[in-house]
């Protein structure tokens, strides 16, 4: 009788102090939990002072603006590419801007359209080029684009209007001053450039 009291109380000693280390386990899981959800949460927030009152700010989610960045970079690069006056000295700092924010298939592009004599004919004639963006299409799962725009070449004697479809996919880059976006455009190429009627 005295045995059998013994193993039984011991057996809900075991019971008492395993029950005892399974909540507490839990109740430590839980703990570590509620504390990576609150630092988490903690971290998206931001707080700006201005002067000495600090005002908080929800800082943004990186994938929710990536397709809207993408695309100002597009559009911004093509502005920098094609937005041309008969000016030689601007022409190569805006082409030089676009260099920035492009692999080296830019810089073949550019290459082939002074071997060309593209850049020197705008000077010569005293053209002036500008392009509108048209539409951007962009898959962000495979970070490719499609640009859409309307080039206008305006010259002394007539106007040209051309179609301009370019292709091409991004990477992301750390941000600079001369890439603000942080983006770098790879494998671009033009798919389209004709004369358009009026």
């Amino acid at each position: 009788m005295l045995i059998e009291s013994l193993a039984q109380k011991t057996k809900l000693a075991l019971m008492t102090v395993l029950a005892t280390i399974g909540g507490c386990t839990l109740i430590c899981g839980f703990t570590v939990w509620c504390c990576i959800s609150l630092v988490t949460k903690e971290r998206e927030q931001i707080y700006i002072l201005d002067g000495d009152i600090p005002f908080l700010a929800q800082r943004a989610q990186l994938e929710a603006n990536f397709t809207m960045e993408a695309k100002a970079h597009i559009q911004l690069f093509h502005q920098y590419f094609f937005n041309l006056p008969p000016d030689n000295d601007y022409i190569k700092w805006t082409v030089g801007k676009a260099m920035y924010m492009a692999d080296g298939t830019a810089l073949k592009q550019k290459q082939a359209l002074d071997e060309n004599g593209f850049y020197s004919d705008i000077i010569s004639s005293s053209a002036v080029c500008t392009i509108m963006c048209d539409s951007i299409q962009f898959d962000e799962h495979e970070r490719k684009f499609t640009y859409y725009g309307t080039q206008l070449i305006k010259r002394r004697t007539r106007d040209l209007k051309r179609s301009m479809v370019t292709t091409g996919y991004i990477e992301s880059v750390p941000r600079t001053r001369n890439n603000p976006h942080g983006l770098m455009i790879t494998n671009w190429r033009t798919l389209e450039n004709k004369d358009l009627d009026y």
